[in-house]
C-alpha cells in the first residue's frame, strides 16, 4: 500500500512539473487563441495586419514562456533566463512550434545552471559576484542555445512530428474516444492538469496551428461527465452529498473547477464508470461532428469551452457536452440507486453516536470523512494561534480547488475575528515559512515532503470539511 502511494506521489509530482510549465502561461495561449479566432482570414473579424501576430506568438512567444517557466521552476529567475535563451536554440532548429522542446530544454538549463553555481559560486571573491553571475549565465545560455540548435532541436522536432502523426492515426481510426478510459481515472487521481496541460495542450496547439482547431483541447476539459455525476447526486444522493451537489455542479460546470466532483466519485468508486462512459460518448460526438477548440479551455468551464470553440464547431461541441452529461447522469443514477445505502447508514450511525456522546460530532458536517479522521490521528502536533502566521491551501495547480478552500477559510476567519494570513499555492510552490498547509488527502504526502516542518491538514473535500471549524475554534484568540 505504501509503495502504491509512493508511486502515485511520484507520478503526480512528474505530472505537476509538466503542467507547471504550461499552467502559468495559459493566459498567453488564450490570447493567441482569441487573436487567431478573430483575425485570421477565416476568423470572425479578418484583419491582415492583426493576423501577423499569430505566427510570432505561436513560434516564439509561447515556447519562450514555457522554457522560461521550466527553468524558473528548477532555479528561480536565474534558471528561467538561461532556460528561455536555450529554448531559442530549439526554436531556431525546427520548423514547427517547439512546445515539447521548450519543456525539455527549459528545466535542463535551469538544472545545469544550479549545479554550476553550487560548484563555483562560493569560490567567487568578494566584489566579483556580479561579474560571475552575469558571465556564467551568459556563457552557459549561449552554449546550450548552440547545442539545442544543432542537436536537441532536430531530435525533439522529429519526436514531435511522430507524436502528432500517432495522434492523427488514432483520430483517423476512430479510436480517440477510448483515451477517456485512461483520462477519467487519471483525473480522479489529480493528474488532470498534468494530462491536459502537460500532454494534450502542446500537441493540440500544434494541430491548431495547422488546421485552426484541435479536438485534443476537449478531451479533458469537457465539463459534461462531471456535471452528469453531480446531477445524479442532486436527485438520488443522500445527506451531505445531496445537499452539496447543486452548489458543486454550478462551480464545476460554470466555474470550470473539475476537482470539485472528484470526492463524490471517491465516495463511490464505481462512479468512475459513469465518468468514463460520459467522456467516451462526448469525445465520440466531438469526433463525429469534426469539432475542436482554437486554444486550451482553462479552466474547464462551459464559458471557456465556448469562448475557444472554432467558428464551425459550436453545434458539435454543445451536443458533445450535453451527451456526455446525459450518459454519465444515467449511469451514475443507476449506480446510486442500486448500490448499498451506505450514506444513509453513515448518517444514522453518526446521529446515534452523537446521542450517546451528548454533543455534536464533527463527522456529522461531512460525508464519509473517515480518511480525514485517519489523517487527524496521524497529524503533527497542532499549532496554537501564537505559532501561526501563514496558512497555505495547496492543490496541484494552485488555481482551482485550493483557491475555493482558501476563500472559505478566510470567510470563517473573518467571522471569528481571526487575523491570520491565508492564501492558495501550487503544491510545488508552498513557501518554506508556511505554518499550516491544507491539502486534499491524496496530495498530503507531497506537501509533507515539500514543507516537513509545517502542520499538515488533510481534507477530503475542500468545500465541506469539519477540519475548518476545528481550526477556527483552535485559533480563536
Amino acid at each position: 500500500m505504501a509503495e502504491q502511494k509512493g508511486l502515485r506521489a511520484k507520478v503526480q509530482r512528474f505530472g505537476s512539473y509538466l503542467s507547471g510549465m504550461i499552467m502559468p502561461n495559459i493566459g498567453a495561449f488564450i490570447a493567441w487563441g482569441i487573436i487567431t479566432a478573430l483575425f485570421i482570414p477565416d476568423g470572425w473579424l479578418p484583419n491582415e495586419d492583426l493576423a501577423t501576430l499569430v505566427d510570432p506568438m505561436l513560434y516564439y512567444l509561447l515556447p519562450l514562456l514555457i522554457g522560461f517557466t521550466g527553468g524558473r521552476m528548477v532555479y528561480d529567475l536565474r534558471g528561467g533566463v538561461v532556460g528561455a535563451t536555450a529554448t531559442m536554440g530549439v526554436i531556431a532548429g525546427a520548423d514547427i512550434p517547439m512546445f515539447l522542446g521548450a519543456m525539455v530544454v527549459g528545466p535542463l538549463a535551469g538544472y545545469l545552471m544550479k549545479k554550476i553555481d553550487q560548484v563555483l559560486q562560493h569560490r567567487v571573491r568578494q566584489g566579483f559576484e556580479m561579474l560571475y553571475n552575469n558571465f556564467s549565465a551568459g556563457i552557459l545560455a549561449a552554449l546550450l542555445a548552440i547545442v539545442a540548435l544543432l542537436g536537441i532541436g532536430p531530435v525533439v522536432g522529429a519526436l514531435n512530428k511522430a507524436l502528432a502523426a500517432g495522434v492523427e492515426v488514432i483520430i483517423n481510426a476512430g479510436l480517440l474516444p477510448l483515451a477517456n478510459i485512461i483520462i477519467e481515472p487519471a483525473k480522479i487521481l489529480f493528474l488532470n492538469n498534468a494530462i491536459n496541460h502537460g500532454i494534450l495542450s502542446p500537441i493540440g496547439a500544434d494541430q491548431a496551428s495547422q488546421f485552426g482547431k484541435s479536438i485534443l483541447f476537449l478531451l479533458e476539459a469537457n465539463p459534461g461527465p462531471g456535471l452528469g455525476i453531480l446531477l445524479a447526486f442532486m436527485i438520488f444522493g443522500k445527506g451531505a452529498s445531496k445537499s452539496s451537489a447543486s452548489g458543486a455542479a454550478i462551480i464545476q460546470f460554470f466555474g470550470g473547477i473539475h476537482e470539485i466532483y472528484f470526492p463524490y466519485v471517491l465516495m463511490k468508486p464505481a462512479l468512475i464508470l459513469a465518468a468514463i462512459a460520459g467522456g467516451v460518448s462526448g469525445v465520440f460526438t466531438f469526433q463525429l461532428f469534426d469539432v475542436g477548440l482554437r486554444a486550451p479551455a482553462s479552466p474547464g468551464s462551459i464559458f471557456a469551452v465556448l469562448a475557444m470553440t472554432a467558428q464551425d464547431s459550436y453545434v458539435g461541441v454543445i451536443l458533445g457536452v450535453i451527451i456526455a452529461a446525459a450518459v454519465s447522469f444515467v449511469i451514475a443514477a443507476i449506480i446510486l440507486r442500486t448500490s448499498k445505502d451506505s450514506e444513509k447508514d453513515l448518517s444514522e450511525a453518526t446521529s446515534k453516536m452523537e446521542a450517546m456522546k451528548g454533543k455534536k460530532s464533527s463527522v456529522a458536517g461531512s460525508l464519509n470523512q473517515t480518511a480525514e479522521e485517519q489523517a487527524e490521528e496521524a497529524a503533527d502536533e497542532s499549532k496554537q494561534a501564537e505559532d501561526v502566521d501563514r496558512i497555505i491551501f495547496a492543490c496541484d495547480a494552485g488555481m482551482g480547488s485550493s483557491a475555493m478552500g482558501a476563500s472559505l477559510l478566510k470567510n470563517k476567519f473573518k467571522k471569528a475575528d481571526i487575523d491570520i494570513f491565508v492564501t492558495n499555492k501550487a503544491i510545488n510552490d508552498i513557501p518554506d515559512d508556511a505554518d499550516i498547509v491544507v491539502t486534499h488527502k491524496d496530495l498530503t504526502d507531497r506537501a509533507k515532503a515539500k514543507v516537513p516542518a509545517a502542520e499538515h491538514i488533510s481534507v477530503e473535500n475542500f468545500l465541506n470539511s469539519p477540519r475548518y471549524d476545528e481550526l477556527v475554534e483552535r485559533l480563536k484568540k
